[in-house]
Formats: C-alpha cells, sequence, structure tokens
C-alpha cells in the first residue's frame, strides 16, 4: 500500500466525516484525486463501512452489551468460518472473532437488558452443536470506543482571583 492510500485510510479512520478538500489538504493531494482514491478503496471493499459511535447512556437510551467467549470442537468438514457465519447472522450479535488461547472465539453482543442477552446465550448460541462452552462478561461501562474516549473527566476551570 502506498503511503498516500494509508494516510487517506488512516484520515478517514480516525473521522469518517472528513471531506475529500480537508483529506487534499493534509495529504497534498487535489480533492479529485482524493475523491477517486476513496471510490477504489470502497469499489474493492476495503472501505467497508462509515460508522458513528453513539453514547447511548448521554442519548437516554440504554443497551447492555456482552461479550460471550465461546470454546469450539470442531466438526470433520466444518472449521471456524462456518460457525462464525452462524453466529454472525443473528441480529444481537455485533462482531465475532477468531482467538488465540483458552478461547476459541469472542462475540460482543448487545440486548435491551442482562436478562435478555442471557437467554439468547442460553437459547441461541449455547445450543450450537459446535459450542462446547460459553462464558458471559457483561460490559459495566466503556471508556474508550475505537480510540474514542467516552469518559473524560471534566475539566474544573478555576476562577481567577485578583488582589
Amino acid at each position: 500500500m502506498d503511503e498516500q492510500t494509508r494516510n487517506i485510510l488512516d484520515i478517514l479512520d480516525d473521522d469518517a466525516r472528513t471531506s475529500p478538500e480537508e483529506i487534499a489538504t493534509l495529504t497534498g493531494m487535489t480533492a479529485d484525486e482524493v475523491s477517486r482514491k476513496i471510490e477504489q478503496l470502497e469499489k474493492a471493499k476495503i472501505i467497508r463501512k462509515y460508522k458513528t459511535i453513539i453514547d447511548w447512556d448521554l442519548a437516554g437510551d440504554h443497551y447492555v452489551y456482552a461479550i460471550i467467549q465461546l470454546k469450539i470442537s470442531l466438526e470433520r468438514k466444518l472449521g471456524y468460518q462456518a460457525i462464525a457465519e452462524r453466529l454472525y447472522k443473528f441480529p444481537e450479535v455485533r462482531s465475532v472473532r477468531l482467538l488465540s488461547g483458552e478461547h476459541d472465539i469472542a462475540m460482543t453482543v448487545r440486548g435491551n437488558s442482562m436478562k435478555q442477552v442471557a437467554f439468547f446465550v442460553a437459547e441461541k448460541i449455547a445450543t450450537q452443536e459446535q459450542v462446547q462452552s460459553t462464558s458471559t462478561h457483561f460490559v459495566l461501562k466503556t471508556y474508550k470506543e475505537d480510540g474514542l474516549i467516552l469518559d473524560e473527566p471534566e475539566q474544573v476551570k478555576k476562577l481567577v482571583v485578583s488582589p
């Protein structure tokens, strides 16, 4: 990958709303060159989606997130890919990752309540034939998401006292 492409991707990864004109200024390219390059990256599926990070607590709507770790027993002719495909089709599942270490797969799941997530895991995930065991970790607080600090302490402004 050339340096200009890498720079465009880094800029968009940091802020997907950065305009081609702003990217052009930062990279020394023209806005037309940036637009063409972004279009190529989208067609090649290197850029898959533009994402917004929402602080649902501040928005006044609360979701419950959980990280589910799975131990998998592989069957003949069925690898991790086939299991992952089954798992990521559930709308509750936000991400699925293959891991090294004690567990094989980690999923992030979203629901309206802890009970809803627990039932989803018990009824839809744990019942999958290749799932040997699950370990559910409910997210209590998110401090940083996709590189963005969500829980920045408020700056205390000191009043200037004149003598």
